[in-house]
């Protein structure tokens, strides 16, 4: 076969899969997610060969949810699957991902070049002769396509999805026919690394967005701080955390928001959602003359079914695409360098104190003589056993709006999945997370689920065991959907599940006899024994922990209850 002159020019030539993956390692991935399949199986090769580790997950979908939670830990993650049946699989995961602002690296093993234009009758096809038909439904949940069919733009191809992926912090969707893998590129471009800066706002437009916030700012009465996802997504933590400790001022997170503000300042007020906020917090942020809000999502979950207050007239909010003054749009002066200056050039501000959110269990529920384990007094007694840096995973349902109640340690990483909302979500990202904290040396990574979310993902307890991960994980035992139920069908059959031994699942994954300690806790006392049982607590020990929470089949989270009643409302209003 006669070789093209361009490629005989090159003088360090590797291939293609070699550059793909050497780009992943200099971004921060250690590891890839993914199932094999047989186009993308000689690409797998090359994962070792780079200092990679394959984790190999039971099913693309739960190897998509797994590289979300890898991502929200690390930055950044990789997905390998297959044509056609593979990618299809992983669609919610991604979806899921590009909705929640979640950077995936998904590399998508294809058929030959040849055989794509031949229109070859191949199996994983619609057996119409299109191989773009998934790409093409993939455009949509992603921030760029790179379709890896022209040996001269491969490696310009990867380098822009790479860029992009973490930029947008949005999945890309990249392919990788078989006939390219071994395909040559130029290795020397890896000698110069991606530039992954943001580009710098024009200097007169940012400082003009400055002096406009900092005019409203030192004339407002009663300012307050909100902080909600984009800020965590879009890398503006830094910039959010010092205006938050140099200011003073009272700050808020929404639910989304969870984990973006250090909850031990003394300025730290709580969580606003609406008609879910925590104690006190909705009179101050409603009553607020001026509210800076920053990286918002106003999602119905997020608003506790949009019964959020806030007049544009008393907000400023600052985004990665531009900062919104009352109501005069900045589009392109991103919210990073804007939150700086507005930080160095603070004056006095009029601060008037906010609510102090604690973990005290509430009054009733200390006086209470039952025993059963009930919601409002579980979550802040989670509180007293969370530790500095525990990342901590809630799931669609109760554990997601109970974790509203939970005020946090520093440095805590609260991932959930609270606009996508997919059941089965949060046992799927735990892996990821876990196996991100153990390369980051982070201690505790601790997953909260319902029986019936777990149920959808549970074979990823498999891949944690494979991979000798040690999360702890609470499986609440309620005997079915109570989100659902509280939405609709209270007591109908199609809210159920079937009973499982939870705690008996890591044996059937062939986990090693006393490799993981399993509990079943049932009151109230039990769950205070357990939180005390220094084993149990400790970030050293190198088990999994399995717990079977119970709780009663018919309560809820206060949150998830308005926001319930709220949702039934407008479908009766729907009928």
């Amino acid at each position: 076969m006669a070789q093209d002159l361009r490629s005989q020019n090159i003088k360090n030539p590797i291939d293609v899969a070699e550059y793909l993956f050497r780009r992943l390692k200099e971004v921060g991935v250690e590891s890839i997610h993914g199932v094999p399949g047989d186009y993308n199986l000689v690409a797998l090769d090359y994962i070792p060969k780079n200092g990679l580790k394959w984790v190999g997950n039971c099913n693309e979908l739960n190897a998509g949810y797994a590289a979300d939670g890898y991502a929200r830990v690390k930055g950044v993650s990789a997905l390998v699957t297959t044509f056609g049946v593979g990618e299809l699989s992983a669609v919610n995961a991604i979806a899921g991902a590009y909705s929640e602002y979640v950077p995936i690296v998904h590399i998508v093993g294809y058929p030959s070049t040849l055989s794509q234009s031949d229109g070859a009758l191949l199996h994983h096809t619609l057996g119409n002769g299109d191989f773009t038909v998934f790409s093409r439904m993939s455009k949509e949940i992603s921030c760029a396509v790179s379709m890896l069919n022209n040996i001269h733009e491969a490696a310009t191809l990867i380098d822009n999805a790479v860029r992009e992926c973490i930029l947008h912090s949005r999945p890309v969707y990249i392919s990788l026919p078989t006939d390219m893998v071994q395909k040559k590129v130029d290795g020397d471009r890896l000698n110069t690394p991606l530039d992954l800066h943001y580009p710098a706002n024009e200097q007169e437009r940012e400082d003009y967005v400055v002096d406009v916030v900092l005019k409203y700012l030192h004339a407002a009465k009663n300012p307050v701080i909100l902080v909600d996802a984009c800020a965590i997504r879009h890398r503006a933590l830094k910039e959010t955390h010092e205006l938050v400790k140099k200011s003073g001022l009272p700050t808020f997170v929404a639910p989304m928001g969870k984990g973006a503000v250090d909850e031990t300042l003394p300025n730290f007020g709580g969580v606003y959602a609406g008609d879910g906020s925590n104690k006190g917090v909705r009179e101050r942020v409603e009553s607020s003359d001026l509210v800076l809000s920053i990286g918002a999502i106003k999602s119905d979950f997020n608003t506790a079914g949009f019964t959020i207050r806030q007049s544009q007239l008393n907000t400023i909010d600052f985004h990665s695409y531009g900062v919104k003054v009352r109501y005069s749009e900045y589009p392109g002066v991103r919210m990073n360098g804007v939150l700086a200056k507005v930080t160095q050039k603070l004056g006095q501000l009029n601060i008037e104190k906010g609510p102090d959110p604690n973990n005290d269990i509430p009054t009733e529920e200390l006086e209470s003589p039952e025993p059963t384990i009930t919601h409002a007094w579980f979550w802040p007694r989670l509180g007293q056993f969370l530790q500095k840096s525990d990342i901590i995973l809630t799931e669609t349902g109760t554990s997601n709006f109970g974790i509203w109640e939970t005020r946090f340690p520093a440095d805590v990483n609260a991932i959930s999945q609270v606009l996508w909302g997919s059941i089965g979500y949060a046992t799927g990202s735990c892996q990821g997370a876990a196996l991100a904290a153990k390369e980051k040396g982070i201690k505790r990574t601790i997953l909260f689920t319902g029986d019936g979310s777990f149920q959808l993902t549970a074979q990823e307890v498999s891949t944690m065991i494979r991979n000798k991960l040690n999360p702890i994980i609470f499986v609440i035992c309620n005997k079915g959907y109570t989100i659902e139920r509280l939405i609709h069908g209270w007591k109908d059959n199609y809210n159920d599940v079937q009973e499982w031994k939870y705690k008996d699942l890591p044996e059937v994954f062939g986990a090693p006899k006393g490799s993981v300690l399993t509990y079943r806790v049932e009151s109230k006392q039990q769950v205070e024994e357990l939180f005390n049982d220094e084993q149990f607590k400790s970030g050293e020990t190198q088990k999994m922990r399995f717990v079977e929470l119970v709780m009663p089949w018919n309560d809820a989270p206060a949150a998830l209850k308005g926001v319930a009643e709220a949702a039934a409302r407008k479908n009766a209003q729907v009928e």
